[in-house]
């Protein structure tokens, strides 16, 4: 660990809530945005799958800048304050469907019901999965970083994620779709959901690897050490 000066600290602390409030932002727009399934052809594979997963990656390539900057505590700290705002934006849908909507309003009952009626659903099965996922991240990463002594960050970045995603992909579809569509779609769902993750992943090594020397320049720190 690195104790900082005092400016040094403030820089910090704005940077950690920095990452902090994009992590959450995602987190929450991913669970909204849910309901719309569409296909993403990349040429050589075509994904079907929910637009929510389309920023999901952002808070996984989050949370391991965290894990690696600043270590377990205060990343999972993250994680229970995302967990939190997904309760809060529970409440906040179900506040909105209890007010009829009046005759001149440009989104009425049935547009709000059609596009936020399942929210509550998706979000409930997205929580189950996101907590269990989010801190197997967490461990996860930081497992890989004690093994390779701070070295390999594109090792515990892939690793952590992949893993970690598989769980979150599986966890969802089967919250979800479990009773309601055939286990051959469930399971085309997760293959899916998961290939693209993990496709995400691997993309997200360079700008990891950027991101993470340009703070490790911003304080001075060695590869592998956390800012106390």
């Amino acid at each position: 660990l690195l104790e900082v000066n005092k400016k040094q600290r403030q820089k910090a602390d704005n940077l950690y809530l920095t990452l902090a409030g994009l992590f959450i932002t995602a987190l929450v727009v991913c669970n909204l945005i849910a309901n719309k399934f569409v296909s993403v052809d990349l040429g050589f594979y075509t994904f079907t799958l929910s637009v929510g997963v389309l920023p999901y990656p952002i808070t996984f390539l989050i949370t391991d800048i965290l894990s690696e900057m600043y270590g377990r505590k205060k990343t999972s700290r993250v994680v229970l304050m995302g967990f939190a705002a997904l309760l809060f934006t529970i409440l906040i849908l179900w506040l909105g469907k209890q007010f009829a909507a009046i005759e001149s309003s440009p989104v009425s009952d049935s547009v709000y019901n059609a596009a936020f009626g399942n929210s509550q659903r998706v979000i409930f099965a997205s929580m189950t999965a996101y907590l269990v996922a989010q801190l197997v991240d967490v461990r996860s990463f930081h497992f890989w970083k004690r093994l390779t002594n701070g070295k390999m960050l594109w090792l515990r970045n892939n690793a952590s994620t992949m893993l970690s995603q598989l769980v979150d992909t599986t966890l969802v579809v089967g919250v979800l779709f479990y009773g309601k569509e055939s286990f051959e779609s469930m399971s085309g769902f997760i293959i899916d959901g998961w290939l693209f993750k993990a496709l995400a992943a691997f993309v997200d090594t360079i700008p990891i690897y950027i991101i993470v020397w340009i703070i490790r320049r911003q304080f001075n720190l060695k590869w592998g050490q956390e800012i106390s």
